[in-house]
């Protein structure tokens, strides 16, 4: 692990934000630091995801005519193990801060460091579906969800990762909310 690509993750975990972005910022705010170049998918007139490679932002809406609100987002850390377009799946806004990303995160590793840094991991209930496949922890403060992989499961985790890679980070999660 580069110790560049270390700290956005200990980053995101820490404050909750990508690169400052927040999950309930705007599509105009998210597009201003991560850039236009991202995939967007629209769910009818009151749903949309924008897909940056390494992050996506979701965002809601009540009807076509009300502005978009943020709800959610994720940082897919599982796409970086296949190795292939690394260097397009990494945002250049993130790959200029951060520089290379290595193609997995090692749980035990970020979660250490954030220790010493004195930001728990709780362990919490992974959904029942993903269990015993995925573990998740969380960060209290920033309200950040870390998934891990747990045990592997052939259909059920990626063959590109190992038993305590992070799967993905995602934010803002609650508890009540995780499982």
């Amino acid at each position: 692990m580069t110790p560049y690509s270390l700290a956005f993750y200990m980053d995101v975990v820490t404050t909750g934000t990508v690169l400052g972005v927040r999950p309930t910022d705007s599509p105009d705010r998210v597009t201003e630091v991560l850039g236009s170049d991202f995939g967007e998918n629209r769910f009818g007139d009151t749903a949309m995801c924008r897909d940056y490679g390494l992050a996506e932002f979701h965002w809601y809406r009540a009807d076509a005519e009300s502005p978009w609100s943020g709800h959610h987002f994720t940082v897919h850390v599982h796409r970086l193990g296949y190795r292939c377009h690394t260097k397009e799946l990494v945002d250049g806004a993130l790959r200029d801060r951060y520089g290379r990303f290595a193609p997995r995160l090692r749980f035990q590793k970020l979660q250490r460091l954030l220790e010493r840094r004195g930001i728990p991991l709780l362990e919490i209930p992974e959904y029942p579906a993903n269990a015993p496949y995925y573990r998740k922890f969380w960060q209290p403060d920033s309200r950040v969800a870390v998934s891990v992989i747990g045990t592997y499961g052939e259909y059920s985790t990626p063959d590109a990762l190992r038993v305590g890679d992070v799967y993905s980070i995602q934010a803002p999660v609650s508890v009540s909310a995780s499982g």
